[in-house]
């Protein structure tokens, strides 16, 4: 299949058209000798930002606070089996929405013990290590 000639709006011959803007027609010796062309897409975007400023600042409280927690919590409160006793996370038993700065509802634990926990969401409960409404409450 051939394709059909059109006029090329620069040299005004009857040719196969390279790029068509808006009505102009270009074949594809003028579309690559013009300078001035019109951009087809814009050339950059605006980025979105990954976090609020408000965010910004909370997760700056919160990293001072964390650091100074762990400094005085160096060893891990749940002892749970495999528990490597030395504490590495922060783990909030009420998750962490309204009190995420509050740091009575934090405790240090070790990435094993922090694992088993998140994993295990009724059980810890029972131990005391979550207060939250978990959603399999009601059952």
């Amino acid at each position: 299949m051939e394709a059909k000639l059109k006029r090329c709006k620069t040299c005004t011959k009857l040719r196969v058209i390279w790029k068509t803007v808006g009505t102009d027609r270009y074949c594809k010796s003028c579309w690559s000798c013009q300078s001035g062309r019109p951009k087809l897409k814009p050339t950059s975007k605006k980025s979105i930002r990954p976090r609020s400023a408000k965010k910004i600042k909370l997760d700056a409280e919160y990293s001072v606070l964390r650091m100074a927690y762990m400094y005085t919590n160096s060893m891990c409160q749940a002892h749970l089996p495999n528990c490597t006793n030395e504490a590495t996370d922060v783990h909030h038993k009420s998750g962490r929405g309204m009190n995420y700065l509050d740091t009575s509802t934090w405790m240090a634990v070790c990435r094993t013990c922090h694992s088993w926990i998140e994993l295990h969401p009724l059980k810890a409960k029972s131990l005391g290590y979550s207060t939250d409404r978990l959603k399999y409450d009601e059952e």
